[in-house]
């Protein structure tokens, strides 16, 4: 029994192991000055007191031994208490150094659930992160990233995880299992056919992490699309696609692109949303609809049919409950 108790004592972390040596010195010396004068230390807590504000060197001085034993027995705590008192706090403060160290670094297991998970650092990722921090019930954020050595924002914001996302042991300190959704964006510092093979990669390490995560990839290479529903993407950003539609509506009608950007900006307060026809609404037209919506300050702009979208269709289109409606609600 001994035995084991010791070896359970070896394998316990450092700090326990200095703060249980420095309990046992307390209590061994608090009971010992008891027994030595137990005239100027009536009880065996009184002893303890005396110990751990002598081991603690704040010595106030209500008590003191009298005799030479019992001061010898003050000099062994100064010597041996405060020692390992002194070695506990000492790595008490190196602990929560290296723990902060750790969550800066990206070394730091995340451990909630229900999370966001950000995979890549560019200029879209923090565009993404800093709208988040100014919705008032925001999700937490945890950012994956290969080339950040520093987390770029407090830990309180976004929780970083640094290594290769198509690496399990990665993922599972950004506790992927537990994650709500994944946005895999695109590695800059690739040509845009090398950043989509690595995005599908990353997909499928994320699927096979966790096959219900909802997962949001961007490809830029219209190529790779099939290929990243394939592998099991749920929504695929095309970012190039995007990019090119916003210009060749500026070319076509000069400004599109600033009024488009502002219409579609959250920043703005409008966001662009699917949702579910209320029952009352079957077999309502299009423009009926419309003008229903728009007392509430949501823009009906098209419907989504059997995974067909039709923008601006009829104002004599009948509704489906089977549809989705596409309005821009603040």
């Amino acid at each position: 029994m001994f035995q084991a108790i010791y070896y359970k004592f070896v394998e316990s972390p450092l700090l326990l192991r200095i703060f249980t040596i420095a309990v046992f010195f307390i209590i061994l010396f608090g009971t010992a000055v008891h027994l030595i004068e137990p005239n100027t230390f009536p009880t065996v807590f009184e002893g303890i007191w005396w110990a751990v504000v002598t081991a603690s060197t704040v010595g106030f001085g209500d008590f003191a031994p009298k005799t030479t034993a019992g001061r010898l027995l003050g000099i062994g705590l100064i010597f041996a208490g405060a020692g390992f008192l002194s070695a506990y706090f000492i790595n008490l403060a190196a602990a929560a150094v290296s723990l902060q160290n750790s969550l800066q670094e990206g070394r730091a297991i995340y451990t909630n659930k229900n999370h966001l998970v950000i995979i890549g650092w560019n200029e879209r990722t923090k565009e993404i992160i800093d709208h988040l921090c100014t919705l008032p019930f925001s999700r937490h954020v945890v950012l994956v990233d290969e080339s950040l050595r520093t987390n770029p924002y407090s830990e309180k914001i976004v929780h970083f995880i640094q290594g290769a996302p198509y690496k399990d042991v990665t993922l599972r300190k950004a506790n992927i299992k537990e994650a709500a959704t994944a946005l895999i964006t695109s590695d800059q510092n690739k040509n845009e056919m090398h950043a989509d093979m690595s995005s599908i990669l990353t997909l499928v390490a994320v699927k096979g992490s966790n096959p219900a995560l909802h997962c949001i990839v961007e490809i830029l290479t219209n190529d790779q699309v099939v290929n990243a529903k394939r592998a099991g993407a749920d929504e695929v950003i095309q970012t190039n696609k995007h990019a090119s539609s916003v210009m060749l509506s500026s070319i076509q009608q000069e400004g599109a692109s600033s009024s488009l950007m502002h219409l579609i900006d959250p920043k703005n307060g409008g966001f662009l949303k699917s949702i579910t026809p209320e029952l009352e609404w079957n077999n309502t037209t299009f423009g009926e609809l419309a003008i229903i919506l728009l007392k509430n300050r949501v823009l009906l702009i098209g419907i989504q049919r059997a995974g067909n979208i039709t923008i601006n269709p009829p104002l004599n289109f009948k509704i489906s409950l089977s549809d989705q409606l596409l309005v821009i609600k603040h």
